[in-house]
């Protein structure tokens, strides 16, 4: 199989309207703001467009023409709070209607594994995530 590089505004379009017909998008996305569960450049992730959205979640979205891979850690309604596994501070404000697709999928070493909801992640551990990060991204990985 080729591998291409193609610019994110025209991979995550295709993809968007891939999804908008039901099937699955798989695609490596770059960054690091979802360190330590997806290592950018390195990790590839599985998406589908989902009925429902649920905090917890990894979602694609699209935020003033610009697309983010980030976890929902609030739905009120239809307004949803998004924040960076791999974030210290920051979040995002976007409506259900900006989600392109949910992370069904995260593919480690050719091995496809199904994405946690961040609970311990989000919650208790949020305080410690400064020395987490650090101590992680001095691993060699």
């Amino acid at each position: 199989m080729d591998k291409r590089t193609v610019a994110n505004e025209i991979l995550l379009e295709e993809a968007a309207a891939l999804m908008l017909e039901g099937r699955d998008v798989t695609f490596t996305p770059l960054g690091s703001s979802m360190l330590p569960f997806i290592r950018g450049g390195k990790d590839a992730v599985r998406l589908h467009k989902m009925a429902d959205v649920n905090v917890g979640d990894m979602l694609l979205v699209r935020l003033d023409g610009r697309y983010v891979l980030h976890r929902c850690i609030r739905k009120d309604g239809n307004r949803l709070t998004l924040m960076g596994d791999g974030n210290l501070v920051g979040t995002e404000s976007c409506t259900t209607d900006d989600v392109l697709g949910t992370v069904v999928g995260i593919i480690r070493n050719g091995k496809e594994h199904k994405p946690g909801d961040g609970r311990l992640w989000r919650g208790p551990l949020k305080p410690f995530r400064r020395y987490i990060l650090a101590i992680y991204r001095r691993l060699p990985l």
